[in-house]
């Protein structure tokens, strides 16, 4: 018993050192999609973007699942329809503690959980039934002492602040007061977090020509158009800080302070209807980008500067099959194969390797593809595609395997590293998929391969043929060497043997 205690803490332990690192991006993951990739290739895309935090709006046992051992941080939800039985009951909380959260820890890195989305706006009748739900849930995470490493909150939407601008005279709506006060005073309590869904698009649409799109985009602005806020005269060259900041101020307008501010969800539509000018390629590309930056400076809003605000990308894919408008299905960052749907850096540009600061990443054949599939796929990377196919002729470096899938992922490799710069994809009629680890090996090297295949701090599943590691990079070892040198030392404090166990 002493020793299972020893390494719960030995977990949690690490749970921090991991995650206490400045602020972080991370993304949302949509499961509304037509051809959702299975969850081994999700996790594949999310290391080929070097993604280290996600969001479910669930808890999806096969993806929970695909992300064992990986180290990405996992913050998952109760759905809306499972509130109301959570707030009722405490053993339905401790069954869904117990099925969704401890059954996947320590092996799947799961950090928070999100109790349902907008309820108070979306959900009304459960309005009265969230603060217990959320009280239940955290009884049944201490019941499991994992209180320190999972932390509960429950994401509003912007409309729980009607008149946000300007920041300083933001007011949460009165309506909802004796229920965000108790949430407030629970998250003050647990040393928990406020959660938001902060969508400037939307502002800038509802605001009717007010705000500058230029405001919403991060973009910079003559001094005719910076906006300022009377009361303060803070200066706010984006719309996004002053949403953050028109949240703090009405978190303080009911006493309470020290509490930071997440966002759970933000992004751009890339594509929209004809009543959707605004929803373009260029707008959502300029607009990520530019929110990716903001967030590595590391800095909050002008009143909590010192409060960094971590923040989730809506989404990952493209929810094709979401009703509404036509942008509701064109948030994606990437396609189903893993392709970007336009430019995009999810690094803070620190990595050497790869393109548009993240690392390296090849197109290669998925496994299980019809081989039917894989030869149309050849003909045309190696006809039209005009890939340099010769490698793959018998005799030479890349010959071997003689198979379908070693000479299609060569040849898509060599047609994707040649023309994404100009459009290019890699899809091949879904006979395709994006991986981040070098499919090389022997004297075969696939086009864009360097001699290492780093691939970010944890190792990458490969779907292609693989040689031997050929090393890594020296950031990766430092930071093994780190755990290690972690580990030793608490199981040393700990009084426990290693000899026996490591």
């Amino acid at each position: 018993m002493k020793l299972q205690i020893q390494f719960q803490a030995l977990f949690v332990f690490l749970g921090v050192l991991v995650t206490s690192v400045g602020a972080y991006i991370g993304v949302n993951i949509g499961t509304d999609v037509t051809n959702l990739p299975p969850p081994v290739e999700i996790v594949a895309i999310l290391r080929a973007h070097q993604i280290t935090h996600v969001r479910l709006f669930d808890s999806d046992a096969r993806i929970l699942n695909a992300l064992s051992a990986t180290g990405i941080q996992v913050h998952v939800s109760v759905t809306n329809q499972e509130v109301l039985g959570i707030g009722e009951s405490t053993s339905a909380a401790a069954t869904w503690i117990s099925k969704n959260i401890a059954a996947y820890l320590p092996s799947t890195n799961i950090t928070a959980i999100s109790v349902g989305s907008e309820v108070l706006t979306s959900l009304p009748n459960a309005a009265p039934i969230l603060f217990s739900a959320m009280s239940n849930l955290h009884k049944a995470l201490v019941a499991s002492n994992l209180n320190d490493r999972v932390k509960i909150s429950t994401p509003f939407a912007m409309d729980v602040i009607p008149n946000p601008f300007p920041p300083s005279t933001a007011n949460f709506n009165s309506t909802f007061n004796t229920t965000i006060f108790q949430i407030l005073q629970f998250l003050k309590n647990t040393k928990s977090f406020y959660t938001v869904n902060a969508y400037p698009y939307y502002e800038y649409v509802k605001s009717n020509g007010i705000f500058p799109l230029e405001y919403a985009l991060f973009k910079p602005m003559s001094s005719v158009k910076q906006i300022v806020d009377p009361n303060t005269l803070f200066h706010y060259d984006n719309m996004f800080d002053a949403l953050i900041d028109a949240v703090y101020n009405s978190i303080a307008a009911l006493n309470f302070s020290g509490i930071p501010v997440v966002v759970t969800e933000t992004g751009w539509p890339w594509f929209g209807g004809a009543s959707e000018p605004d929803a373009t390629l260029g707008n959502a590309e300029t607009y990520i980008n530019n929110l990716i930056r903001r967030v590595a400076n590391e800095s909050g809003p002008p009143s909590q500067r010192s409060f960094p605000i971590d923040t989730y990308i809506y989404e990952l894919f493209n929810e094709d099959k979401r009703g509404g408008d036509v942008s509701e299905r064109s948030w994606g960052l990437v396609f189903a194969n893993g392709s970007t749907v336009y430019d995009l850096s999810l690094s803070d540009g620190s990595s050497e390797d790869g393109v548009n600061g993240s690392v390296s990443v090849f197109c290669i054949a998925k496994q299980g593809a019809e081989e039917s599939g894989l030869r149309d796929g050849i003909n045309w990377a190696c006809g039209p595609g005009r890939a340099n196919c010769g490698p793959v002729q018998e005799g030479r470096a890349c010959y071997m395997p003689d198979t379908l899938q070693n000479h299609a992922s060569f040849a898509y490799n060599d047609y994707y590293q040649k023309m994404r710069g100009a459009g290019g994809t890699c899809d091949f009629g879904g006979t395709a998929v994006i991986t981040s680890v070098d499919p090389s090996y022997g004297s075969c090297r696939f086009t864009g391969s360097s001699n290492s295949s780093t691939s970010g701090p944890f190792p990458s599943p490969a779907f292609g043929p693989v040689g031997p590691s050929s090393g890594s990079s020296r950031n990766v070892d430092i930071f093994r060497f780190g755990i290690l040198f972690a580990v030793n030392a608490l199981l040393y404090l700990l009084g426990v043997n290693t000899r026996y166990i490591l």
